[in-house]
């Protein structure tokens, strides 16, 4: 099957000169959550070496979240966050086989919980 692009991506590249920074995070948590439910199907149809590429890519996306963190502005926030995304990454690289379907429900848990938080703002 191969692991095609998210739709979140084919956005950030189509619309590179006018998505605002707020849409760029918005973009890569929306990535992240469709790479978790692809990992987590891969997973259960017993694609192991596929769902580990697919965690992965989580964490590189993951890691640009944790790139854009402003420290300054974003105070303790920032620090929560940064905390947050280490700590999903490490339960990523964690997965096995065994309990990558509970890792990877966590951090779809915890990455929903991001994203519900980011959606808010904008309303």
């Amino acid at each position: 099957m191969g692991i095609s692009v998210t739709r979140a991506a084919i956005e950030m590249e189509e619309r590179s000169d006018d998505i605002s920074p707020y849409e760029v995070i918005k973009l890569l948590l929306d990535g992240a959550m469709e790479r978790v439910n692809q990992a987590k199907l891969t997973l259960a149809e017993g694609k192991t070496e596929e769902a580990g590429e697919l965690m992965g890519r989580i964490v590189g996306i993951i890691n640009g979240l944790r790139g854009s963190l402003d420290f300054d502005k974003g105070g303790e926030v920032a620090v929560t966050l940064d905390n947050l995304y280490e700590y999903i990454n490490i339960r990523l690289c964690e997965a096995e086989a065994e309990n990558g379907e509970d890792i990877l429900m966590e951090a779809e848990k915890l990455l929903g919980e991001v994203k519900a938080g980011w959606d808010g703002i904008a309303a």
